[in-house]
């Protein structure tokens, strides 16, 4: 569906003659916001990982996931991949890869520093505030950034920028990380396994992306799925026994 009015997607600010994205803005701001709530919730605990032992973890996963974000978001689009720049390579960039290298890169380092203590659950809540935060940045690009949907009749369709009623994934995923909070906000009255809050956020998270991203106009990267859902594949499977551990506890408490 067309329409006539002009789109108020993408919002910029002007600085020095030139237009930028409050993108850039949001991202940063999200990184310095989940880095204070991660000390604010660090204050509240008895941390079983030593002060020195939380900052080599810390850089795993920030090494992790700037290698993985910036693979899986090439992935997503499978035909850069016989031109590819550092150029591309550095401008690609996708949450999903970062989670994905972020957790592989936490499990290395754990493993040379000796830890083997779950070190998620403190990450949690940072990380789901920090991901509103980015995405609400991501929605004010509207189509400037390759995260919106397809073309759409439903009532929440909106013009991001090129006149067509799309899906608008990034408000779609911001109500849904709101409703994860709420959930571990009440998980935290519940008894569980050290580790299993960030296990069942890497879950959730990834099984909404998953399934999202066929309301997307996503590239197939092999059999009809794009490097998303294979990705969210993989964290299902490498959970495996936490998703059957926990679905058993759900149905007995039923």
């Amino acid at each position: 569906m067309v329409l006539t009015a002009l789109s108020l997607f993408p919002f910029k600010f002007e600085l020095f003659g030139n237009e930028y994205h409050y993108h850039y803005i949001f991202e940063t701001l999200a990184f310095i916001v989940g880095v204070r709530l991660y000390y604010f919730y660090k204050k509240g605990i008895v941390d079983p990982i030593s002060d020195e032992n939380r900052l080599w973890i810390m850089l795993g996963a920030m090494l992790g996931a700037l290698i993985g974000s910036r693979v899986v978001a090439v992935l997503e689009t499978p035909e850069v991949i016989h031109h590819l720049t550092f150029s591309i390579l550095y401008q690609s960039k996708t949450i999903i890869g970062g989670l994905l290298g972020g957790l592989f890169g936490v499990e290395l380092i754990k493993k040379i520093i000796g830890v083997d203590i779950a070190s998620g659950d403190i990450y949690v809540i940072p990380i789901l505030v920090a991901l509103i935060i980015g995405r609400i940045g991501c929605f004010s690009m509207g189509i400037d950034e390759p995260t919106y949907g397809i073309p759409t009749h439903f009532f929440m369709g909106m013009d991001l920028g090129d006149g067509i009623l799309r899906h608008p994934i990034m408000l779609y995923e911001m109500i849904y990380l709101v409703l994860l909070i709420f959930l571990f906000n009440r998980l935290k009255k519940v008894e569980m396994i050290n580790g299993d809050h960030f296990k069942l956020l890497m879950v959730l998270y990834f099984l909404f992306r998953f399934l999202i991203e066929f309301i997307k106009p996503y590239q197939s990267l092999f059999l009809n799925l794009s490097s998303i859902h294979w990705s969210a594949l993989f964290i299902f499977m490498y959970y495996y026994k936490f998703i059957i551990r926990i679905s058993k506890r759900i149905i007995h408490q039923q």
